[in-house]
């Protein structure tokens, strides 16, 4: 696992086959790429756990600056309402919109940041990310006062531009530092780091900041969350600084060739490439509807289970965090199983009728009011709605190789942000 892949032997060249000067320079360079290729030894280096369990670590403390203010939402209602809107629909409307500004952001931010990906690489994207994530983290510190909601939309839009730099990297990082038989189970260890991140945004918000009339015990705790937070990230940030761009060998022969025609390829003519391609096109589609509807469910529990559960805010937490653990465990899962079984179109066709399934056990039992049947739909419905994540990704890597994985993710992501956005919008 840790080892040398067995090396291709490198191929001896017969002195009765050399090219006289009667040959052609075509046919030189022809023959002298061929030994090239095949002289290729790849190799996986121990560091390639450190620089997944780096990336992991950066997605987490993103995700968590996502999804951890929505969460307490009814908390920051009250807080906040004397720089919040009268109308209470726009009040509700503004705080949806600490979520939203994710998929605002994304949408357009997504071409140039696949290109600062394609042409200098992880590390200086991967630094990018966490440099943003830790100045918006910082800001949010300032933010713990009534008459500043304006201050934190502001913070967590910083955060947001972050998320364009990390979302889409786990694919391109299994391909760049992973062997063939690890792609997918690596790719699935990177969006475990965002899952994980999700599931602490759910879980630890209720616990440190509870409802109250007393705004001076809800400001220390609304500053203990932020402070938690932007020094998670600060450590971080001075931690990625051992991030690595890539191997000093690549770790497969595909991997190789990826990296020979990195320099002489156009970003413009992928991206049309990749529009052209009808497969990619409809994955681009049915993968947005999947994680849009998993984003539009992660920025709605709070409402939503409250509407249903009055005083719940503790257990809306708890399916959040159900949800999200769910699908980490079929997340790896489906890495493990695509990396043995390779059934790509299988494997995402059955996935989608069951979160279909899920997704409509999750809708009607909401008002039977028992919540462990909650808790069961929703485990269910994040065990195979969130379990897709990683699954998209390869396949979209497969059916559009040999283009940048990252791009290809990217457009993935950026088609979940649009559907989620369509879903509020109605």
């Amino acid at each position: 696992m840790n080892g040398q892949e067995e090396p291709t032997p490198k191929v001896t060249e017969d002195k009765t086959s050399k090219v006289t000067e009667d040959k052609t320079p075509r046919v030189t360079e022809e023959k002298t790429q061929k030994v090239t290729e095949d002289s290729i030894l790849p190799q996986v280096y121990k560091r390639r756990w450190i620089i997944l369990f780096l990336f992991s670590f950066v997605s987490l403390t993103n995700n968590f600056q996502w999804l951890h203010l929505n969460i307490i939402g009814d908390v920051l209602l009250n807080y906040y309402n004397a720089s919040l809107p009268e109308d209470k629909f726009q009040q509700e409307t503004a705080l949806d919109w600490l979520s939203m500004v994710y998929m605002l952001a994304y949408i357009p931010l997504i071409f140039p940041s696949t290109w600062l990906l394609d042409k200098k690489g992880l590390r200086v994207v991967i630094i990018c990310g966490s440099f943003l994530n830790a100045v918006g983290a910082w800001i949010k510190v300032a933010c713990v006062n009534p008459d500043r909601f304006a201050l934190l939309m502001f913070g967590q839009s910083v955060c947001s531009v972050a998320q364009i730099f990390i979302l889409g990297i786990p694919a391109r990082l299994a391909a760049i530092w992973f062997g063939p038989n690890q792609v997918s189970t690596a790719t699935s260890l990177g969006v475990f780091g965002n899952q994980i991140g999700a599931a602490v945004g759910f879980l630890l918000p209720p616990l440190l900041v509870k409802y109250s009339p007393d705004i001076d015990l809800v400001s220390s705790q609304l500053y203990t969350l932020f402070y938690i937070g932007s020094n998670k990230d600060n450590r971080l940030l001075s931690t990625v600084a051992v991030f690595k761009k890539e191997p000093p060998q690549p770790p497969s022969r595909a991997q190789w060739l990826a990296v020979r025609n990195a320099a002489s390829q156009h970003y413009g003519k992928s991206l049309l490439r990749l529009l052209k391609n009808r497969g990619f096109l409809l994955l681009v589609l049915t993968y947005g509807i999947n994680t849009g509807s998993y984003y539009a469910i992660a920025t709605l529990l709070n409402p939503v289970v409250l509407h249903y559960y009055p005083g719940h805010q503790k257990e809306a937490g708890e399916i959040g965090l159900t949800v999200v653990i769910a699908g980490i465990v079929g997340a790896i899962l489906a890495g493990v199983w695509l990396d043995k079984t390779k059934t790509f179109k299988g494997t995402t066709v059955g996935i989608y009728l069951l979160s279909l399934a899920g997704m409509v056990a999750f809708t009607f039992t909401l008002n039977v009011n028992l919540l462990w049947v909650v808790y069961l739909c929703a485990g269910i419905l994040g065990f195979f709605m969130t379990g897709y994540l990683p699954v998209g990704f390869e396949i979209a890597a497969e059916i559009t190789y040999p283009e940048s994985e990252g791009t290809s993710s990217g457009l993935l992501n950026a088609s979940a942000q649009v559907i989620c956005s369509e879903v509020f919008s109605k």
